[in-house]
């Protein structure tokens, strides 16, 4: 399993972000995948999830509304739109393989700073 994440970076407040995420090694299309993040500090908190076929979303009351998953099972690849980023969203973000309840961080992550 192979799961490399992208766009991360730093941003000011009420800036947006896109995240990515290639997967390899793995039947991606046969996965819900999630967004986790951590916060310095902090312990790991799911962000959002999505279905095999991108028909399901879900999202962590402090991200909804600002945030928006998706996914492309042709490139395996799933992506985080981050819209209207506060400073609470600065954390390392990762790609996960599982649901809201059922997840593991199985990448190196990316950084996302937002301050002014």
């Amino acid at each position: 399993v192979q799961l490399v994440e992208s766009g991360g970076g730093l941003v000011q407040p009420g800036g947006s972000l896109r995240l990515s995420c290639t997967a390899s090694g793995f039947n991606f299309s046969n996965w819900y995948m999630s967004w986790v993040r951590q916060a310095p500090g902090k312990g790991p908190e799911w962000v959002s999830m999505i279905s095999h076929e991108g028909v399901y979303t879900l999202y962590a009351d402090s991200v909804k509304s600002r945030f928006t998953i998706s996914r492309d099972n042709d490139k395996n690849t799933l992506n985080l739109q981050m819209n209207k980023l506060k400073g609470d969203d600065t954390a390392r973000y990762y790609c996960t393989r599982g649901t809201r309840g059922s997840w593991t961080i199985q990448s190196q992550g990316i950084q996302v700073t937002v301050t002014s």
